[in-house]
């Protein structure tokens, strides 16, 4: 039985948007789904279903970092049969050559995280995007005109890095730093489900300038539609 998602059987689709921001799932709702219904409110984690281009679609809020991600995650998997989960969500740049508001398709994500250290006891797993959702997106976002990279991203715990950690992951060919896509991808391989992450350049660690906290809302539009023709491709 789920214990934060209370959602009656059926009413979420087997393809989801999971955006941290549970404000940027009801945006999400009223402006790219139709006929859009409210299937849970539980701790203020909105989560919708509706329809796009006349396929079921949801949209599902996750909170910030991998521990609460991975509350949601399971629950899509193991209890409503959730078979497509695309993160929509944003990062910070370590590459110069990547620009504000670009869209980065995270093909691998690493983490510092303890989650799999603990899950793989000690051992070092390597989660992967699934390549028919990464393919598609990648041939989408050309179709959109986008400015999309692929590689790696990395999942971490901290979000304040006193310590430039970010250096050697950009050494190492890291693209962009967020907090949740290596637990989704993680979780996509023990049940079998397919997973992406589309991230929003929202700040630049590297040569500095972010986005403000309404923007990072409201105003990533490019990113929200690229994952809905993506899943309903």
């Amino acid at each position: 039985m789920s214990t934060h998602i209370n959602a009656a059987e059926g009413a979420i689709a087997d393809s989801v948007l999971l955006p941290g921001d549970p404000l940027r799932a009801k945006f999400i709702a009223e402006n790219f789904l139709k006929d859009a219904v409210c299937y849970n409110e539980v701790r203020g984690m909105y989560g919708f279903t509706g329809t796009y281009n006349g396929k079921k679609v949801s949209v599902q809020g996750t909170g910030m970092g991998q521990p609460s991600l991975s509350i949601y995650v399971n629950e899509l998997f193991r209890f409503y049969g959730v078979q497509k989960a695309i993160r929509v969500g944003t990062c910070g740049a370590v590459k110069k050559e990547i620009a504000l508001r670009d869209v980065i398709l995270a093909q691998g994500a690493c983490s510092d995280s303890a989650l799999n250290t603990g899950r793989f006891e000690g051992m070092h797993y390597a989660p992967i995007a699934d390549f028919g959702l990464l393919e598609k997106a990648h041939l989408k976002a050309a179709e959109m005109g986008l400015n999309d990279h692929v590689g790696l991203c990395v999942s971490s715990d901290n979000f304040y890095d006193d310590k430039s950690k970010w250096k050697l992951w950009a050494e190492y060919g890291a693209l962009g730093i967020e907090m949740e896509a290596a637990e989704l991808y993680t979780l996509a391989a023990k049940f079998g489900r397919k997973a992406l992450a589309i991230l929003t350049v929202s700040d630049h660690i590297l040569l500095g300038g972010e986005t403000t906290a309404e923007e990072r809302q409201t105003s990533f539009t490019n990113m929200i539609k690229l994952a809905l023709e993506t899943v309903t491709a």
